[in-house]
């Protein structure tokens, strides 16, 4: 695509497959970022000997992502996880997520009248996007089952409380998945891993070898080190003020070494970033500054303990400040690895407390619930750990980015590896189709 480029802001997984998908077209790119590593979020690191993931665990194996790892030839460094239980910790004790027939005959997290109740979800009406999370899925499944099972586990993917996320936002994926398949059940089922079609996957350098292979493929393309200061649109460089006219061609993005002159801007940093850098392009780009995300803290221990499974949510009522815990022992046997999550919309407080108060919160509770005495790896803090998809996501409805600007971030489609992969190779296709 010869005299056409696109300026990429953000070098995590987003912004590097959006790289690599328009390199496949024959479309010029250039990508910044202004860390020195790729990957944003994403983290692997060895502490003591043990590989850990200080942001997202492992990914799913859709065929997009599939077919990327192939595309990278990295496919014999992958390791995909056994088919293994969910669990939730509910009334003191660890029980089953019944995600599959055989699970929910099986399990003692849920009474047989929750059962039944949750049995009875295809009768009641479709979900609607008005309803609140917390509502949605308490008619439609039983205030048990949101409790025990529903609320802790979607919760959980985003550290948030479902009574303040609105559907609209949180569930958009899951609603249409309901009018397809004619089961909320069916769909969240699907969602949180009902089989094994897409088990969960890792590499044996960590979910870090996926972002390090994009940007090694495409290193004459990437620029780390260098952040975009501001998007312009040609010949108003330095002005301020919203502009909503533009046409392809018509950007620029501004750099402390320079400037560049693009046909496309696709912008995969958070909403406050893309606020700054969008506020006089896009009409409404300023509200995204007060889009809101969870902090987490995550702790990883390493203990002996002998159950196996994907990891557990903690149920709401529980005297708990853990959210959760990842098993990457169990999962991608990682010799022991379990990483515990303190703070999202349950305490964000906590996430500011001292490395010593969080690792002896984590070691307390983990022995609670595993049973097994655990030893402290590593902890860290992820300022915006994950989306909250609560009511202040509105603003992102009011962004009207014109012709040839484009957000590709988990706060315009689905958070998740695979999510973002999917969205960067369709808006790619997309900007291919509006290249003269």
């Amino acid at each position: 695509m010869a005299g056409a480029t696109v300026g990429v802001v953000g070098a995590g997984i987003t912004g590097l497959a959006v790289t690599h998908y328009l390199a496949d077209r024959g479309v010029d790119c250039v990508t910044f970022d202004a860390a020195a590593e790729p990957g944003g979020v994403i983290d692997s690191r060895w502490v003591d000997g043990n590989l850990v993931e200080a942001g997202p665990q492992r990914m799913r194996k859709t065929p997009a992502v599939a077919a990327l790892i192939e595309s990278l030839g990295i496919e014999d460094e992958a390791i995909e996880a056994p088919e293994l239980p969910l669990y939730v910790y509910a009334d003191g004790k660890l029980g089953e997520a019944p995600l599959s027939r055989s699970a929910f005959l099986r399990t003692g997290l849920l009474s047989w009248r929750g059962k039944l109740r949750l049995l009875a979800e295809p009768l009641t009406s479709p979900g609607s996007p008005e309803e609140s999370a917390a509502d949605l899925f308490t008619r439609k499944f039983g205030r048990e089952a949101y409790e025990k099972f529903v609320g802790p586990l979607y919760g959980g993917i985003y550290g948030s409380d479902p009574a303040h996320m609105p559907a609209r936002y949180a569930l958009s994926s899951l609603l249409e998945r309901e009018r397809e398949v004619g089961s909320m059940l069916t769909a969240f089922r699907r969602r949180l891993g009902d089989g094994h079609e897409s088990p969960p996957l890792s590499f044996e350098e960590g979910v870090q070898t996926l972002p390090n292979a994009l940007a090694d493929a495409h290193a004459d393309a990437v620029d780390l080190g260098t952040p975009v200061t501001d998007v312009t649109v040609a010949g108003e460089a330095g002005t301020s003020g919203g502009t909503t006219g533009g046409s392809p061609g018509d950007y620029v993005l501004e750099t402390a070494g320079g400037h560049l002159a693009v046909d496309h801007v696709v912008v995969t940093t958070p909403a406050d970033v893309a606020s700054d850098l969008l506020d006089g392009v896009a009409e409404g780009a300023a509200g995204l500054a007060d889009v809101t995300y969870n902090p987490l803290a995550i702790v990883h221990l390493a203990a002996d303990v002998d159950v196996e499974g994907k990891g557990y949510q903690v149920g709401f009522g529980e005297d708990l400040h853990t959210l959760g815990s990842s098993w990457n022992a169990s999962m991608f046997d990682r010799d022991g690895v379990y990483t515990v999550f303190l703070g999202g919309m349950h305490e964000p407080d906590i996430v500011e407390a001292s490395d010593e108060h969080l690792a002896g919160v984590a070691t307390r509770e983990f022995r609670t619930v595993m049973g097994a005495e655990p030893s402290v790896l590593d902890v860290t803090r992820l300022e915006r750990g994950f989306p909250a998809y609560d009511r202040t996501w509105a603003a992102v409805e009011d962004v009207h980015p014109p012709a040839g600007v484009h957000l590709a971030t988990n706060y315009t489609a689905r958070m998740g590896i695979p999510s973002r992969i999917r969205e960067a190779r369709d808006l790619a296709r997309s900007i291919e189709a509006a290249i003269p």
